[in-house]
């Protein structure tokens, strides 16, 4: 506050806030937290290190220390507890290849005033479409996001002890739950339903984890692919339902419940925001306007609507869990 009335630094540092994606982007191009892990910590070893220019190097140490990613102590440079979880290299949570991924969408934002007005995306901008080149580059960037939530849920449910069980993920992306869930249970076997060139990237690194022989996938589209009745045990909805309009998603939750067999549990990993939309969280709310930049029928939904859908699907009991990540878990028997 100066003489009563509050400083514009926030609202400077929210107008500017592309300056955050461009600094955090580059950082993790140039691998500076990866090289701070490793022992370089003065502006000129990483300059050498990364082999940028020292003027460059600094800038982004500036950036990067006004965000709260890295300290200083001693007049050398260490990552901040948050930047050594989420922005060091090849770590499973790692976030530096959706950083950089994100740099790319900056100029989207541009549409946004068009789009608001029109209530829905150009059609340069629509992503939900069979042969999006982006698709190679998305879903490995996003693995990383789902990891937290990967984790609790098969915790939550004793994956590890379920001896033989059958999960159908739907949309599954890079294979990120079908991964991690059988390589803790070696008699669960997985089925994934995707689009055939997404598939086609989950083959790929479910092979390389090793879980590839016990994986089927459906090449097609959940809208009109049918599931089949009581046959898995658990069915995965992950990052799927931002997407959807309220119609779609209780179409697709009624034909899961169809599929589950008599005790089996949907799990839903999603965005979720308070009922009065007010509360939070914050990365949930400022994600609805992704969803309208990039989906025709898209939002980030309430726990009020996923109650809603999900009983009027059939399902008995719901439970909502919180993750580390922005993700909420959704359970529903």
């Amino acid at each position: 506050m100066s003489d009563g009335r509050p400083t514009s630094d926030r609202i400077l540092r929210l107008i500017t806030g592309y300056w955050a994606t461009g600094i955090v982007g580059t950082a993790s191009k140039y691998g500076l937290f990866t090289h701070i892990d490793d022992g370089a910590r003065t502006v000129e070893g990483l300059a050498a290190r990364a082999e940028l220019s020292t003027r460059g190097t600094q800038a982004l140490l500036d950036g990067l220390v006004s965000m709260d990613l890295l300290e200083i102590r001693g007049g050398e440079y260490h990552n901040t507890e948050e930047a050594d979880t989420y922005l060091v290299d090849h770590r499973p949570t790692s976030l530096t290849s959706f950083a950089q991924f994100k740099m790319g969408h900056m100029g989207s934002l541009a549409d946004l005033p068009e789009v608001v007005r029109a209530g829905g995306p150009l059609s340069t901008s629509v992503v939900e479409v069979v042969d999006n080149p982006h698709w190679e580059a998305l879903v490995q960037a996003l693995a990383a996001t789902s990891v937290p939530a990967v984790e609790i849920a098969a915790e939550a449910l004793g994956i590890a002890d379920a001896g033989e069980m059958s999960v159908l993920d739907i949309g599954g992306g890079s294979g990120i739950y079908s991964g991690a869930w059988l390589e803790l249970n070696p008699a669960a076997r997985a089925t994934q339903l995707d689009w055939a060139p997404i598939n086609a990237i989950a083959r790929r690194l479910l092979a390389d984890r090793g879980v590839g022989d016990r994986v089927e996938y459906i090449d097609g589209d959940f809208h009109t692919t049918e599931f089949g009745e009581a046959a898995y045990d658990y069915v995965v909805y992950s990052n799927i339902a931002r997407q959807e309009g309220p119609e779609d998603n209780m179409a697709l939750f009624a034909k899961i419940r169809k599929a589950l067999r008599p005790g089996g549990t949907l799990v839903v990993s999603d965005y979720v925001v308070d009922d009065d939309r007010g509360g939070g969280p914050r990365y949930a709310l400022q994600f609805a306007s992704e969803m309208l930049l990039k989906s025709r029928h898209g939002s980030t939904w309430r726990r009020a609507d996923y109650h809603a859908w999900l009983i009027k699907s059939g399902f008995e009991e719901i439970t909502f869990q919180p993750t580390p990540s922005p993700a909420t878990l959704i359970f529903a028997k």
